[in-house]
């Protein structure tokens, strides 16, 4: 692991701070409950479209500990705010709050931070008053999750239709390439639209969650199957499958032992590179409130109350913060997936 660290980050320093910033990202996600200062469901009523409470440390002119003013309601029908600056209220770090479960399996009461008896909103609130910052916390679970479980059923249906197609050939490989045609013929975006409307509307956001997994996984695997198939074609005539073959070492053995492994270099870069088409179409069926449903949180639901809302587009541009951190993952997986080509890429070595 040192040494793969090493060579990314002399081969670009771009990708090995992306990877970085991921591992920042999904180390929030799984602390989210520990992390997020509120529920990802509390609804505070009087401060909906609250903007962001900026923390402070200079009071008097004088360094103090984090605190931040109190916020003062001046119209509630036009949502309108002001930093109330007769009530400060101190940061405190690991308070006690409200009893709820630590990845669903602890129970615990102690948050990272809150503002005590005030309110602290980083990011502002939503329409109902939710903090927005401990929904996206919460919706990167969501966001972040899928990309990686999709990819990786992706990649095991990929690899072993396309090592069986290119190893046996024949009408094992026009059957199983027939079937990859079909798949990809379709447009990714409609074909994931009409499989989505095949199932029934009235489920659970843990059965949607599954089903959009399932969806992303079922349509990417086509792509990569393809090319596994083009390169074990070439592979299995190596000297060391012919050598496997003549000591009478299984198909399925010589498949997934000597020539689907070398395939690895290409299939992790490939991966790696397919991450953010599984989060944007994940992001794309809950903005079009096909996917993770309210009050749950994900990227793309978050983003679905800015359609077509010029008030919140214009009055309440924070709202767009979830839309920063889908961009921000794309393109940090983008990043790493160029580095790790790099990497990978004997001629570089």
């Amino acid at each position: 692991m040192k040494t793969f660290l090493l060579r990314l980050r002399e081969a670009n320093k771009i990708s090995f701070f992306s990877l970085w910033l991921l591992i920042f990202l999904y180390a929030m996600a799984f602390l989210a409950d520990f992390i997020a200062p509120y529920p990802y469901d509390l609804q505070n009523r009087d401060y909906a479209l609250c903007p962001p409470t900026v923390p402070r440390m200079i009071s008097g002119g004088r360094i103090s500990r984090p605190f931040v003013y109190g916020i003062k309601i001046i119209n509630p029908a036009f949502k309108q705010y002001a930093p109330d600056t007769l009530a400060t209220h101190d940061i405190e770090f690991f308070r006690k709050g409200p009893e709820r479960k630590i990845l669903g399996l602890f129970r615990s009461s102690t948050y990272l931070f809150g503002a005590g008896s005030g309110k602290i909103f980083l990011f502002g609130t939503d329409l109902h008053g939710r903090d927005v910052f401990s929904r996206i916390l919460h919706g990167a679970r969501v966001s972040l999750s899928i990309g990686v479980i999709g990819v990786s059923i992706s990649f095991v249906l990929g690899l072993l239709v396309g090592g069986i197609s290119g190893y046996f050939g024949g009408r094992t490989d026009t059957i199983l390439m027939r079937l990859v045609e079909i798949i990809m013929m379709f447009p990714f975006f409609y074909l994931m639209l009409a499989l989505r409307a095949a199932f029934p509307p009235n489920l659970s956001s843990v059965q949607v969650y599954l089903l959009i997994v399932v969806i992303l996984s079922l349509i990417g695997w086509a792509s990569l199957a393809r090319i596994i198939r083009g390169m074990v074609l070439s592979i299995k005539e190596e000297e060391y499958v012919l050598a496997a073959r003549s000591l009478g070492l299984s198909s399925y053995r010589i498949i997934t032992r000597h020539i689907l492994p070398s395939t690895l270099s290409y299939t992790t870069t490939a991966l790696t590179l397919s991450v953010p088409g599984y989060i944007l179409g994940e992001s794309a069926l809950s903005l079009l409130g096909l996917g993770i449903q309210e009050p749950h949180a994900s990227w793309g639901n978050m983003l679905s109350v800015t359609i077509g809302n010029l008030r919140i587009l214009t009055g309440a541009p924070w709202m767009l913060i979830p839309g920063f951190f889908i961009f921000l993952t794309v393109i940090s997986f983008n990043f790493l997936g160029d580095g790790i080509r790099k990497v990978a890429d004997p001629r570089n070595w």
